[in-house]
């Protein structure tokens, strides 16, 4: 009897050992995700460009003052870096880890960096956001700016979440990204959005919009293997944006699994993502 109990008790340790580890792992280590977006649209001189896509950081840290993730995101060469919301968390705000983040990634490639909800329900966004400019990082609210090479250029428009307002109107977002899209260029322009919902993809695709990169969903937050993420914010159980590459007429939207955690604080078969996409100029499969 003895020695039953004492197996089982070595059982039991070395299965919560096991299940520490992988949660751990599944918390902590990071995949590296890449896609290559092609369209007749990209500029001869933007093709083979990389973009290395963040989100939904919630102000965790990937080893000393961010060692971790600043060495991989590095190790990619990235041309451009894009951040899409959820920099901080509201519940547990420690705006230096992000802080720390951002001032060596700006090091690496221009950064540009759009709010989510978190940033908004913080309380402390224009104090951020005054933090993240001087620290040289682009912050795009409802706005665009043209990123050029050589004689070519690509349009890059980045919107404010709508926790901004505390809603979700569709004609808000209609508004903002139209007012964002004002200054645009050409019909051949590329045009890049950032916004931090990917629910939205039907209302981004009326736009004249190539690429989305997007986030929010967490991946849906715990993954079942064949099925895809249980539950994300404004989409609910089995969300259909939870990750990866959706197309809806000439848009393509990458959604991004993010960093870390906010609300459940744990992710299961949902490991922490770098999305890196590179552009390709010519027709799309």
């Amino acid at each position: 009897m003895k020695r039953k109990v004492k197996r089982f008790g070595f059982v039991a340790l070395f299965s919560l050992i096991g299940l520490i580890v992988f949660v751990y792992v599944q918390n902590n280590l990071i995949v590296i995700t890449g896609y290559e977006v092609r369209s007749e649209r990209v500029p001869e001189s933007f093709s083979g460009w990389t973009i290395v896509q963040l989100s939904d950081l919630h102000s965790k840290s990937f080893g000393d003052n961010q060692r971790t993730l600043v060495k991989k995101v590095k190790a990619e060469q990235p041309d451009l870096i894009v951040f899409t919301g959820d920099l901080v968390d509201s519940r547990t705000y420690h705006e230096d880890r992000s802080l720390t983040l951002m001032q060596q990634l700006v090091e690496v490639a221009p950064v540009y960096y759009v709010t989510g909800n978190h940033e908004w329900r913080s309380g402390h966004f224009d104090l951020l956001e005054q933090k993240l400019i001087e620290a040289g990082v682009g912050v795009l609210r409802d706005s665009s700016i043209e990123l050029s090479k050589g004689n070519e250029q690509i349009q890059l428009v980045g919107i404010d979440d709508p926790a901004r307002t505390h809603g979700q109107d569709d004609e808000m977002v209609d508004q903002t990204i139209t007012e964002a899209l004002a200054d645009g260029r050409g019909e051949t322009d590329y045009k890049v959005l950032l916004s931090h919902r990917p629910e939205l993809l039907s209302l981004y695709s009326q736009f004249d919009i190539d690429l989305v990169f997007s986030g929010h969903a967490h991946g849906g937050q715990f993954r079942i293997p064949l099925i895809g993420g249980l539950v994300a914010p404004n989409q609910g159980l089995f969300p259909t944006y939870d990750s990866g590459k959706h197309t809806l007429g000439e848009t393509t939207m990458i959604v991004n699994r993010g960093l870390g955690n906010s609300i459940i604080p744990v992710r299961l078969f949902n490991r922490p993502e770098i999305v890196v996409v590179t552009l390709e100029s010519g027709k799309r499969p």
